[in-house]
């Protein structure tokens, strides 16, 4: 696994196996992870999304602890994958990386607890599958508007981006660190050691 820039975040190439009979690949390792995270994923839930051209699902992060980590990959079509450190505190707060994910090269993102997670569907039907470490619970889940211009995300010109009611009314950046909303860096940290401990 590669890391990104964006400490807590890597990128997974599988290599791909193919035939006379189609492709097959290692999507996601345990052992792999360990070695780069220090730690595996607790399996909690297995999401599903289809999407179309232009839909953009983010910021989304969950409170740390217990927060929730993601493995991401697209099975159909192509997105583009963009994590964010909205750790306070973090070295490398209000950074960006981004991704392309897609059905040819069936890149993996692992992205650690209290990193922002969003994509965007390039593709006319996009199919993403990400494992959580944990459940859905709306308590705990929050959002940073993927178009806040302090992000600066550089979101694909030609596409005009489609939110969802919930993402288009996030706050921006600022307006959630303001307020309290963002996990804190040094909780994070803790919690990973926590982790690596198990």
């Amino acid at each position: 696994m590669d890391p990104l820039s964006i400490e807590g975040a890597w990128c997974h190439t599988p290599r791909v196996h193919a035939d006379d009979r189609g492709r097959f690949m290692e999507t996601y390792s345990e052992p792999a992870l360990r070695a780069a995270a220090g730690h595996g994923l607790r399996l909690a839930q297995a999401n599903c999304s289809v999407s179309r051209r232009g839909v953009l699902r983010g910021v989304h992060f969950a409170d740390v602890p217990p927060g929730q980590a993601k493995y991401v990959t697209c099975v159909s079509g192509a997105v583009l994958d963009v994590v964010v450190d909205l750790r306070v505190g973090s070295p490398g707060f209000g950074r960006w990386e981004a991704v392309r994910l897609d059905d040819e090269s069936r890149r993996c993102l692992y992205v650690a607890e209290g990193l922002g997670h969003a994509f965007m569907a390039l593709s006319e039907q996009a199919t993403v599958v990400y494992l959580c470490s944990e459940g859905y619970a709306p308590q705990r889940e929050h959002g940073v508007h993927p178009l806040d211009p302090e992000l600066g995300i550089e979101w694909p010109a030609d596409i005009t981006p489609v939110l969802s009611g919930k993402d288009a009314a996030a706050p921006s950046l600022g307006e959630a660190r303001a307020s309290g909303l963002l996990p804190d860096y040094q909780t994070c940290l803790a919690y990973y050691d926590k982790l690596k401990s198990h």
